[in-house]
């Protein structure tokens, strides 16, 4: 999860909770210049017009990754069922 820099100067801050049941909640937290800690999350905060722009790069990228598998799976022998299935018959 990121800091977000809201346009009118906010952050929204990733924050996680542990339950009563041990499970772990996270949401944002909205924060403002006023918060001792705005300044620490002020420096590494995306807005967000550049998360947008990283999730059309990993959306791109992962596509490209994707065709590139989808090409290796198709050059697999027709013995072989999957990644890491030795070619040819088994044999006892």
């Amino acid at each position: 999860m990121y800091v977000i820099r809201l346009a009118n100067g906010r952050l929204l801050v990733p924050h996680g909770e542990l339950t009563e049941s041990d499970e772990i909640v996270q949401a944002y937290v909205e924060i403002g210049p006023d918060d001792p800690d705005y300044e620490r999350f002020a420096e590494k905060a995306r807005t967000e017009e550049e998360l947008a722009g990283m999730r059309e790069r990993w959306r791109r990228d992962d596509e490209a990754l994707r065709l590139q598998f989808e090409e290796w799976k198709a050059n697999l022998p027709e013995e072989s069922t999957g990644p890491g299935t030795p070619p040819g018959p088994v044999g006892d």
